[in-house]
């Protein structure tokens, strides 16, 4: 007698689906991708977390690199990731920008193509860690309970999500925007903070607790400003073509000059600006422009009173 496990059921329906799904897929690709795929056509979500990952070691590596790392062997330890990671982050701009032409992976233009803006990325990685520094600080020196800058970047949702936004910003910017909003996507998983990669952020930005923060994406965002739990900068409405489409990219986001200051739940709609040291106050609906200095709460968000145009 054997003594295999019996199994229960496992009478799938395979070949069926199998089929099903093969239909599915050809369908789509007529569609969509008219091409003969050649492999894996677009970006790997697990392969940029891992380069993500390495590249806050990269920029923090003694906080947030290898728990063995000794400051003698910082910039040896820095080069070598460096290197690792932007070769990975390279065949995935390689992967996206082929995409997106139609093109072959082999083809010189493309690899060019990469080659320049993985360059451009690394050129400004330097700058990259100055913003954050600024959050960082920010966040220290908004924050009562924090008891140190490495608590602040160790702990704290809103750093994390601003590691991935900083860095998603520059791919955004440097034209790969899929990549971008994988890399923004990781955080908002991670920490409910939904940054679109698109939007303009000045140094200083502190979000305080974070969770359920939506950014647009054309939102701007100034100096030293704080943004607590819950607060949207949102768009009021889509602007149409002439067939009824979305028009991409129109600006339909609020301007938040700097020095603002926006409590938990409000919600700030359409391309409006908050002017500069302004305090928005919890819960408060907005769609209209602030003046700068202002102060509006609940009680006058809605009606016609000093500040508000």
């Amino acid at each position: 007698m054997s003594n295999a496990p019996k199994r229960h059921g496992g009478d799938w329906p395979l070949d069926d689906v199998v089929a099903g799904l093969r239909a599915a897929r050809q369908a789509w690709r007529e569609h969509h991708r008219p091409h003969e795929p050649r492999g894996r056509e677009l970006p790997s979500t697990e392969v940029l977390d891992g380069i993500v990952q390495g590249l806050r070691g990269v920029l923090f590596p003694l906080r947030l690199g290898p728990p063995t790392l000794r400051p003698e062997a910082e910039d040896y330890y820095i080069g070598h990731t460096l290197d690792t990671q932007l070769q990975a982050l390279r065949q995935q701009v390689l992967l996206e920008l082929t995409a997106a032409a139609g093109a072959d992976p082999a083809d010189p233009e493309m690899l060019a193509r990469a080659d320049q803006v993985t360059a451009d990325f690394a050129r400004e990685l330097p700058t990259i860690r100055r913003l954050l520094d600024a959050d960082v600080l920010a966040a220290f020196q908004g924050d009562p309970a924090a008891r140190s800058v490495d608590e602040v970047l160790l702990c704290y949702p809103g750093i994390a999500a601003m590691i991935h936004h900083r860095l998603a910003h520059k791919l955004y910017t440097l034209g790969v925007p899929l990549l971008a909003r994988i890399v923004a996507e990781l955080a908002h998983s991670r920490t409910g903070i939904d940054i679109h990669p698109g939007a303009t952020i000045g140094p200083g930005l502190f979000i305080d607790h974070g969770t359920g923060v939506v950014i647009g994406e054309t939102a701007v965002i100034g100096e030293r400003v704080r943004i607590y739990q819950a607060v949207t900068l949102g768009a009021r409405s889509f602007p149409t073509d002439e067939q009824g489409q979305i028009r991409k990219g129109a600006p339909r986001h609020p301007v938040v000059e700097d020095d603002v200051t926006i409590y938990a739940g409000a919600t700030i709609l359409g391309r409006i600006t908050l002017g500069k040291g302004s305090v928005i106050g919890g819960n408060v609906w907005l769609t209209r422009s602030v003046e700068p200095g202002s102060h509006v709460s609940q009680a006058n968000s809605q009606s016609q009173v000093p500040g508000l145009v």
